[in-house]
């Protein structure tokens, strides 16, 4: 069984502390993203869709405009600008207060979704998509979300041999890897994502979340973003659309295994999932 640690944020000057596990909550400002009930491509559904969410109690809200699923259409950096600064603009007149994470691998998007009023940045790449991220974390001062990676949503999965060492220790060391990297640069927030899904077989993901106490080593929140993926509709052989029961038990698994953060499409759902693990372990944490 893992164990929950508070952890803080620096959100832009003001200590955010997290006394149980933290909800964020997915905003797909796109057309494609893989679960459809997720899309949110113009004002009207964006609205409705964090207003649910505030309602629900997520924590943090995560934006997307650039669809990672294998086969979705590239878009230049000026058109998922324009996106995320069309759902950046609608979270801080309804939410001004709750954290906005923004779904990038671009520096200079992130750069100028901060100056459009996100606090987080969340690369899917993990720098590796764009070699002048980590600087640019640096010197934004906001936390940053490194995930595991390898290669492009295109061909991460054809790049699932992880040798004798296996999978959960690969991933691992180059997380830690990466976190010695984002230190020197700079970067005092971090958050790490084992990253369920991108570059892992269907047995890999799940040797990751069997395993997921071991990121306890990193000494960083741990996020885990599972929400109605592939590793729960091929084993159930289910749609994205069926698998609200199977994330939620996943996502109480992930609790205890010690996840910090859970990035889901169902808000309410999670946040209750939360509310047990919490009343269940009141010895540790309320």
């Amino acid at each position: 069984m893992g164990r929950f640690k508070p952890f803080t944020l620096n959100i832009k000057g003001s200590l955010l502390t997290f006394e149980r596990p933290a909800v964020m909550g997915i905003v797909n400002v796109t057309p494609d993203s893989f679960f459809e009930g997720s899309r949110t491509p113009d004002a009207d559904s964006i609205t409705r869709r964090i207003e649910s969410m505030v309602e629900d109690d997520v924590d943090i809200i995560d934006i997307g405009a650039y669809s990672s699923r294998p086969g979705a259409v590239d878009i230049s950096p000026e058109e998922e600008l324009d996106r995320l600064g069309r759902g950046i603009e609608i979270v801080r007149h309804i939410a001004p207060a709750i954290p906005v994470s923004i779904d990038t691998f671009r520096s200079s998007v992130a750069r100028e979704a901060i100056e459009m009023g996100a606090d987080i940045v969340n690369d899917i790449s993990g720098g590796d998509l764009d070699p002048d991220m980590f600087e640019t974390i640096g010197s934004l001062h906001v936390p940053y979300i490194v995930m595991h990676m390898r290669g492009n949503p295109s061909t991460m999965q054809s790049m699932t041999d992880y040798g004798d060492r296996g999978v959960t220790a690969t991933v691992l060391d180059d997380l830690g890897d990466k976190i010695n990297r984002l230190a020197l640069a700079g970067v005092c927030d971090i958050i790490a994502d084992p990253g369920f899904g991108f570059a892992k077989t269907l047995e890999q993901n799940y040797e990751l979340m069997n395993n997921l106490e071991v990121f306890d080593k990193l000494e960083c929140p741990i996020l885990v973003g599972i929400s109605r993926k592939s590793m729960l509709t091929r084993l159930l052989d289910i749609s994205s659309s069926q698998a609200l029961a199977a994330t939620t038990a996943l996502n109480s698994f992930a609790l205890d295994r010690g996840a910090s953060i859970l990035r889901v499409h169902d808000v309410k759902e999670a946040v209750q999932a939360v509310k047990i693990y919490s009343a269940l372990n009141q010895g540790r944490y309320q």
